[in-house]
């Protein structure tokens, strides 16, 4: 059954989509089968995939309000090798439509359902608040990756997001985690960033990920192209970065799997 992962942080700007979207690619150049959920209004991570955003016959917004069924919305993108949710300006509409529907933050979770046995790893691109659209995301996920800047204001809002998932948690998912922190746009030139860096392992140990991600040209360039950082220039240390971010993803995973057989 695949591992649901939402990539989430309440602050724009921090690397979500690209996060995301190069995750997916690097996971599915790995051999693993992944889905990738849009689950904000601005369609960045559909449109980062190759996928027209304009053109959407059916979106993840139709899944949400019962329009259609998951599998019809579902897209390939191409260049990244693996399945797409996709969304657009249609989605603004949920967070109200939701509102008046029965178990509205269990909509996501219940369309998953069906197909959660088709993928190894299904990561949403939630939007940046804690909207209804990322507490459904929060509700079917079984982790939280949480990308941020080592900034002294990245870190403050870190303690309101992790409060934010722990009420989630106790409320409508119990079995809800904080996956892991990973560092984005990372110079560790700054002496700010080894300041912020400190603090996290204090405060998170082993959540915070060794991978870190460098700000690079190729990483921004990449989805006015339509495709990963792989893809778009494999040898670039973002597209490095993110391959290696997936190879530890996938060592935390085995990881677990044995303790909890151990267990």
């Amino acid at each position: 059954m695949a591992k649901v992962f939402a990539i989430a942080n309440q602050k724009g700007g921090v690397g979500k989509t690209t996060s995301c979207v190069n995750l997916a690619a690097s996971l599915a150049t790995l051999q693993r089968r992944v889905l990738l959920i849009d689950l904000d209004p601005q369609g960045n991570a559909t449109s980062g995939s190759g996928v027209d955003k304009l053109a959407l016959e059916h979106s993840v917004y139709d899944v949400l309000v019962g329009n259609c069924d998951l599998a019809a919305a579902m897209q390939a993108s191409e260049h990244g090798r693996y399945q797409l949710l996709p969304a657009n300006r249609d989605l603004t509409a949920a967070e109200v439509g939701l509102l008046e529907l029965p178990n509205k933050e269990q909509r996501l979770r219940q369309a998953l359902g069906p197909i959660r046995d088709s993928y190894d790893f299904i990561l949403i691109d939630c939007p940046p608040a804690l909207s209804m659209l990322t507490v459904n995301a929060l509700v079917a996920a079984d982790g939280v990756i949480i990308p941020m800047q080592c900034e002294y204001y990245a870190l403050e809002g870190l303690s309101d997001l992790v409060n934010s998932i722990q009420r989630i948690g106790s409320l409508l998912n119990p079995n809800l985690k904080i996956e892991g922190i990973l560092r984005t746009m990372y110079d560790a030139r700054v002496g700010l960033t080894n300041d912020v860096t400190a603090q996290l392992r204090q405060h998170f140990g082993d959540t915070l990920y060794e991978t870190t991600i460098p700000r690079n040209v190729r990483l921004a360039e990449a989805p006015s192209h339509g495709m990963p950082a792989l893809v778009y220039d494999k040898a670039s240390r973002g597209a490095k970065a993110y391959l290696e971010l997936a190879k530890e993803v996938l060592v935390r995973q085995r990881r677990g799997q044995r303790a909890t057989t151990i267990a």
